[in-house]
């Protein structure tokens, strides 16, 4: 059995405080976005979300030199997709619609809850010689049913609406970029929503299982 970290070691104090990152993004949701409203809670809120999210390229660090296990190209493929929102709209282009809508809050509900829960989930399995809460287990492989697609289609919505945006502050290019990005969400989102189900059916089989020996 792999011995158990202490709460100070890199991983495990990474995922802590990146879930503790994410906890305020999500307490910012809930406190002041029905007093602020938007588009002021956007323009409140932008940079701390990008700041957060920005530290996930540890996370590439991470599967690149085999700190972790997770697939490289597919980590590189989940914090780059993120981090062109962030700053290729929510900095260069922030004129986008729904970056000040409604769309933004559905989106940092998605991101929010996702990585309060991942990043758990993962501390608990790295410091933990029981490994990860039974409840915590159950939200790691049952929210992104509905968290997942909320999280993809409030991305989609955003970048789409700073298409026109993109066109006239850069040109042609800066238009043609966006669609690349969204298209690469196709092959993606099959791929990454099948695999967690692929997981989900196999932690769910363990999790009965060994709720029935008990």
């Amino acid at each position: 059995m792999a011995q158990k970290k202490s709460i100070f070691s890199y991983l495990p104090l990474y995922n802590l405080l990146s879930a503790i990152g994410w906890g305020y993004i999500l307490y910012s949701v809930v406190r002041y976005y029905p007093v602020n409203g938007q588009p002021k809670f956007f323009f409140d809120t932008k940079k701390v979300v990008t700041f957060i999210q920005f530290g996930a390229v540890i996370e590439i660090i991470n599967s690149l030199f085999g700190i972790v296990r997770s697939p490289l190209l597919t980590t590189v493929a989940q914090v780059l997709s993120r981090l062109v929102l962030v700053i290729g709209v929510f900095y260069y282009i922030p004129e986008a619609p729904n970056a000040h809508g409604f769309i933004y809050i559905t989106l940092l509900l998605a991101w929010s809850i996702t990585e309060i829960v991942r990043y758990l989930f993962y501390f608990f399995t790295l410091t933990s010689s029981r490994g990860a809460p039974t409840f915590l287990v159950y939200l790691r492989y049952n929210l992104f049913l509905v968290l997942y697609p909320t999280g993809v289609a409030s991305e989609l919505l955003i970048i789409y609406s700073a298409l026109p945006y993109a066109e006239a502050k850069y040109s042609a290019f800066g238009k043609y970029f966006f669609i690349a990005v969204m298209l690469t969400y196709i092959p993606g989102l099959p791929m990454l929503f099948l695999h967690m189900l692929a997981q989900r059916k196999k932690i769910m089989k363990q999790l009965k299982s060994k709720n029935k020996s008990n």
